[in-house]
């Protein structure tokens, strides 16, 4: 059975959120020869983030693939598939953040990142663990999920705040 987790919602609000937090002014304060220039381009940045923040991952009986949109290719993230029966263990590494990330390792000595930002978060984990054979407890979200919610709120308190500004 094919089972498709897609990008955690908060971390594509709070993406999305961020963007039109810093961007929604810009072209009302663009000069008058800019002001469709600088809509174009807000429309366009604002394509660009959703589209980026669409990647998912897929797993069946068989195999775990990591699938990115058109345009994260193009930005560089690459797709990948790895059998079940080529992982052979999964490490962890340290982030200069306090938390840690985690690669997939084949015998074939490729490394793939785990996804950690994904939906259903548990159930992934435990497909993982199923279909490797290899005990995962202590993978969690790369960030606590508050981090998200902060930043989408904060985002949306300055995007409130901006409107407030340019109605007065």
């Amino acid at each position: 059975m094919t089972e498709k987790f897609k990008t955690l919602f908060f971390v594509k609000s709070s993406l999305v959120s961020l963007y039109l937090a810093l961007t929604i002014p810009i072209p009302f304060v663009a000069i008058d020869k800019l002001k469709i220039p600088s809509i174009i381009m807000f429309i366009s940045g604002l394509y660009l983030i959703i589209n980026i923040t669409s990647d998912y991952v897929e797993t069946c009986n068989n195999k775990i693939s990591y699938k990115s949109s058109f345009i994260s290719k193009t930005l560089g993230k690459k797709n990948w598939e790895i059998s079940w029966k080529d992982i052979k263990l999964i490490n962890s590494l340290p982030t200069s953040q306090g938390s840690k990330v985690y690669y997939f390792n084949t015998y074939q000595g490729d490394n793939y990142l785990v996804p950690q930002r994904v939906e259903n978060f548990e159930k992934f984990v435990l497909i993982v663990s199923r279909n490797t054979g290899i005990a995962i407890n202590e993978i969690s979200y790369l960030s606590p999920l508050w981090t998200y919610k902060l930043l989408t709120f904060l985002s949306f308190l300055m995007i409130v705040g901006e409107l407030i500004a340019f109605l007065n």
